[in-house]
């Protein structure tokens, strides 16, 4: 099982910001938890179960071992884990 972090492709209030994603919630919940984010930032919305991180924090992930992913380069993979996400998303409860 693999913990994913995307490129930190979205600007938004002066910061780059990427998802962090896994195969499962457990891992997803564990690696942001040692990268210091609140369980109130988990985010279950259309592009599935995610933390946004920003570079530092993906930085950060990346030291621990998360995988990184690129959006334009490992599209089949990319989708495969937003997948696995989204359907993870689905079935935690609040």
């Amino acid at each position: 099982m693999s913990v994913y972090v995307d490129d930190a492709v979205t600007l938004w209030r002066g910061r780059r910001w990427a998802h962090l994603m896994a195969d499962t919630l457990d891992e997803l919940h564990a690696m942001a938890a040692a990268i210091g984010m609140p369980r109130r930032a988990f985010q279950d919305k259309t592009s599935g179960a995610h933390y946004d991180v920003d570079a530092d924090l993906r930085e950060a992930a990346l030291r621990l071992g998360a995988i990184p992913i690129s959006r334009h380069a490992d599209r089949a993979l990319v989708r495969r884990v937003i997948a696995r996400a989204r359907a993870q998303g689905r079935r935690e409860a609040p």
